[in-house]
């Protein structure tokens, strides 16, 4: 336990020969040195997995997780232990938060960053149900483009198309109706159109007859149609049309398995929306209120510094700068006396030095002339 106080001392940056003075403030300091390690090992893990997010699929992605956690928890931990220890509990609340104010600001930027891969692990499931859904329609869309591009290419054929179904579909309902007028003409049943004599008469073969006539028309139209399909279905296949089909669950999977970050994130973003367009608050909020833990635990460092009040150690620790600043000036003062007394000295000595010089370049002038 010794070694562990002292270890969160020194994570909480303390001055450990006046904390030991204050028997009293040991916890605090014990606690404020646990939040400010436990944050950075938390960033640590969360920075991280978000990188291993981001490079999953690559042969070194865990590597590279590690190493970027590892910086990326210390250089987190350093920043929390310098902003703690440069917050001065002899300032005001309002100076106090002045000075955390940017690491705060920092913590909010870092938590929605960090908590962004974090979701998209818890929410899992639901954004790959949202991939489907989505990748369903974009193929759908794709195959009526595509479809419709085809229709417009040949217009002419599939308006001759429509025109010949449209016309056998006509003749077949006009079977249908003239086979039943034969009918009432064969069994004598009165109508405006029949006779109301039963039997197989001369009106009954010649309806027959005309009924066979149609049907060889309508047969002639089939054929055509069947015909006019094959020609667009062959054109389509060269084209390379029918490659694109919706996808099947197998199909679906494998492409949920490799998606993008921007595919996911996007998905994220959707979970509040249901299919029928209905909103879904309770995911919403549930995608809220994570990013807001993860900013809160990024703060907790500076937000505990803050709300601890003034104690002794920090009165201690105040005096203590306040007398090594007091010496330091006087140092300087010291300093600045002794060399205002050498000055006179240096002085004379700069003139002499130079006078000298100014006579030796004489003399030689004075020689070689």
């Amino acid at each position: 336990m010794k070694t562990l106080k002292n270890f969160f001392w020194w994570c909480a940056g303390v001055h450990k020969k006046t904390l030991n003075k204050f028997p009293e403030e040991h916890s605090k300091y014990f606690s404020i040195g646990a939040t400010i390690f436990f944050t950075g090992l938390f960033a640590s893990i969360a920075g991280g997995y978000a990188l291993y997010f981001v490079f999953s699929g690559n042969d070194y992605a865990l590597l590279y997780s590690v190493l970027f956690g590892i910086i990326w928890g210390t250089a987190i931990f350093n920043m929390d232990r310098y902003i703690v220890l440069s917050i001065d509990k002899s300032k005001s609340g309002f100076k106090q938060f002045l000075q955390a104010l940017p690491r705060i600001i920092l913590a909010i930027i870092i938590g929605i960053v960090i908590s962004r891969p974090l979701e998209l692990k818890i929410f899992d499931k639901e954004i790959n149900d949202n991939l489907k859904i989505s990748y369903l329609k974009k193929q759908q869309a794709t195959i009526d483009t595509l479809n419709k591009t085809f229709e417009n290419k040949y217009r002419s054929e599939y308006t001759q198309l429509k025109t010949t179904i449209s016309q056998a579909d006509s003749i077949e309902s006009q079977l249908k109706t003239d086979k039943q007028k034969l009918n009432h003409e064969i069994f004598g049943t009165k109508t405006e159109e029949t006779s109301g004599v039963m039997g197989y008469g001369p009106y009954a073969k010649m309806k027959e007859q005309n009924l066979q006539k149609q049907e060889i028309y309508l047969d002639t139209l089939r054929q055509r149609i069947h015909q006019k399909e094959s020609e667009l279905l062959t054109r389509k296949v060269s084209e390379g049309l029918l490659k694109t089909k919706i996808l099947t669950d197998a199909s679906l999977d494998s492409v949920i398995n490799i998606a993008g970050f921007a595919d996911r994130n996007a998905a994220l973003s959707n979970l509040h929306i249901n299919p029928d367009g209905t909103k879904n608050t309770s995911t919403e909020y549930a995608v809220i209120f994570i990013a807001c833990l993860f900013i809160l635990f990024e703060c907790l460092p500076v937000l505990v510094k803050l709300m601890s009040g003034k104690d002794p150690y920090d009165i201690a620790i105040v005096s203590q700068r306040t007398i090594q600043n007091a010496e330091s000036i006087s140092n300087i003062d010291i300093e600045k006396n002794a060399l205002n007394e050498l000055i006179p000295y240096r002085t004379d000595y700069a003139i002499k030095t130079r006078m000298k010089k100014m006579t030796e370049d004489y003399e030689e002038n004075k020689t070689n002339s």
